[in-house]
């Protein structure tokens, strides 16, 4: 005879994360997939910030902790997660970052579970003595370690956590729905943008994204040639962004460099929009440009908007730092550079612009995205762990 209970309690699996909507990031997108992708034949338990429940299935359990200040997160989610994981008897406890670590391991042993971490990167890397001293102890205790790409893998390994332990599994981006003429058009109306080609950069403004260096190294390159390009900037500040920094620093740095070269005519500061605003973005855009340079104490762990670019049909140049050669096939969904050439990197992006020679179409961008969807997101996860399909 099948024991019920046992059945049920095999089948139940709890997240406790900072990173879920409304929360805007790529590691809040990653956090609602993880819900989404266990929730459909699971007894899924959540702890997250507030307001995260109008966003997650309607069948998960939520138990809301306020996101700022930090200290408080970590004091009431703990006590949210220790009775949660008490009561549901979980088979999985999953922190949703490394910051939530510790709060998942405690609520694992007291639930009688396993305890499992997704990482993003700048989680293994960060520069604070604080957090080295008393999270990644707990990081290297769970049981099972999810990297984002094979970059983190290589972190954590030298982080301390066992090899054994972890798997690699890419975060995904699905197909995104129909996106009209209208919208696009309309976009373009509302900025003055006519039409002027244009590239993208999509992210939280931080000094790793490297707009500053790419705007005086790149970008007049790129101007010469093409002089009524525009370069869309999509998205704002990270105040509260793990690895710290001067609030406001890499946007004035971005700014300070656009306005001494006499180039604000041709940059566009969108700040944050819908995701509907974005899609339009990305099929306006003839170039996604990623410029990201490597940063002490920081990492791009994988690279999603690459990723998103590419399921919208729009090719990336990217320096090839951290984890983004995950989320960007070389000659599928666009190119590679290593890192620091400025010259080839504005190279590929007039390729791009000028449609020449063997160059990735939005066919095969969208072919390489497809190759990364939610259902092979979930398959995956539930394997590792050990669930039902």
């Amino acid at each position: 005879m099948v024991d019920r209970r046992r059945e049920r309690s095999d089948s139940r699996v709890m997240l406790i994360t900072r990173n879920l909507p409304p929360l805007l990031g790529g590691m809040e997108r990653l956090n609602l997939h993880i819900v989404q992708a266990l929730a459909d034949a699971h007894d899924v338990g959540v702890v997250g910030p507030a307001g995260c429940s109008a966003h997650l299935p309607s069948q998960v359990e939520a138990r809301e902790v306020p996101a700022k200040p930090l200290w408080q997160f970590i004091a009431r989610g703990a006590s949210a997660g220790m009775a949660m994981a008490r009561r549901r008897r979980p088979r999985w406890v999953i922190a949703g970052s490394g910051l939530a670590a510790p709060l998942a391991w405690v609520a694992a042993r007291l639930g009688g579970a396993r305890s499992a971490v997704y990482l993003h990167g700048l989680d293994i890397v960060v520069r604070n003595r604080a957090y080295r001293l008393l999270w990644l102890p707990f990081i290297r205790r769970c049981d099972l370690a999810i990297a984002n790409s094979r970059n983190t893998r290589e972190l954590a390994i030298q982080a301390g956590v066992p090899s054994a332990r972890i798997v690699v599994i890419n975060p995904s981006a699905d197909p995104p729905g129909i996106v009209r003429d209208t919208a696009v058009a309309d976009f373009r109306s509302k900025h003055g943008l006519g039409d002027r080609p244009l590239l993208v950069s999509v992210g939280r403004m931080t000094p790793r994204k490297g707009l500053a260096e790419f705007a005086r190294k790149a970008f007049p390159q790129i101007v010469a040639r093409y002089p009524a390009v525009c370069l869309v900037v999509v998205g704002n500040e990270a105040p509260d962004a793990l690895a710290g920094g001067v609030a406001g620093a890499a946007r004035a740095g971005f700014e300070h460099a656009i306005s001494e070269l006499g180039l604000a005519a041709n940059v566009c500061n969108v700040g944050t929009c819908s995701d509907a605003m974005l899609s339009a973005v990305y099929c306006a855009a003839s170039v996604h440009v990623f410029p990201v340079i490597p940063v002490p104490g920081d990492v791009e762990g994988f690279g999603m908007v690459a990723l998103e670019a590419a399921a919208h049909g729009l090719p990336t140049v990217a320096f090839d730092v951290g984890g983004i050669a995950d989320a960007v096939g070389e000659g599928e969904s666009g190119y590679l550079v290593e890192s620091g050439d400025y010259a080839a990197f504005s190279s590929r992006v007039l390729e791009l612009l000028g449609a020449a020679g063997n160059i990735p179409t939005a066919d095969s961008a969208r072919a390489f995205a497809s190759t990364r969807t939610r259902a092979g997101f979930a398959a995956a996860l539930k394997s590792c762990l050990g669930l039902s399909q």
